[in-house]
């Protein structure tokens, strides 16, 4: 691994995951915009085997994510990058690892969900399926980002990524509690910009 990009590998982890999750739901998208129950579901019967596909991407992407964030958190774990008081490294290195631990708890729940909406697509048209799974994972998903975003910003990772990520946990709390849903793409475009960030990320050589 090259040392001054100590996580990169956790960055493409995290990023390819985000692409994949992406391209799948992606492969019939206007299906999400479409209001008429009726329209989804002759859209879906169109299209069985794309939205078949996108669903197991999707399920991928919604696997893979926290791996690298999960990566990260034993990187900060090892060998702390942070900067200041003594304290900071071990609130940095708790903060990654419960956000990870938030993505990894709430990723079964939107596989479940994912794969009854490949099985079943007159359910997923007429939204007749179980809300729950999908709620707990949200919240554990706005849970995780925040704790990642704030855990970034007490590190050398800081900058306006991680400051967006923490800064989105308030924003998707109150969505999902007024209206008890909310599109879960959001999620994911926070986790690749983190993936992305970590990607990039060079470490200042030593004077």
């Amino acid at each position: 691994m090259d040392q001054s990009q100590p996580y990169a590998r956790a960055g493409a982890v995290s990023t390819a995951a985000g692409v994949c999750w992406l391209l799948g739901i992606a492969m019939v998208g206007n299906v999400h915009a479409t209001k008429s129950a009726e329209q989804r579901l002759a859209m879906l019967e169109r299209h069985r085997g794309l939205w078949t596909l996108g669903q197991f991407l999707a399920a991928a992407g919604t696997a893979a994510a926290p791996m690298g964030f999960l990566r990260l958190a034993a990187q900060l774990r090892q060998s702390p990058q942070t900067a200041g008081a003594a304290s900071e490294p071990a609130r940095g290195e708790n903060l990654a690892a419960a956000g990870a631990a938030a993505l990894l708890a709430g990723s079964p729940l939107f596989v479940w969900d994912l794969a009854v909406r490949a099985a079943d697509i007159e359910k997923f048209a007429y939204r007749r399926g179980a809300a729950w799974p999908f709620l707990a994972y949200a919240g554990l998903q706005t849970c995780g980002i925040g704790l990642l975003g704030v855990a970034l910003q007490s590190s050398s990772l800081k900058g306006r990524t991680a400051l967006g990520a923490a800064a989105s946990t308030p924003l998707f709390a109150g969505i999902l509690l007024r209206y008890k849903d909310i599109p879960p793409f959001v999620f994911y475009l926070v986790e690749t910009a983190l993936g992305v960030k970590l990607l990039r990320f060079k470490k200042e050589p030593p004077l």
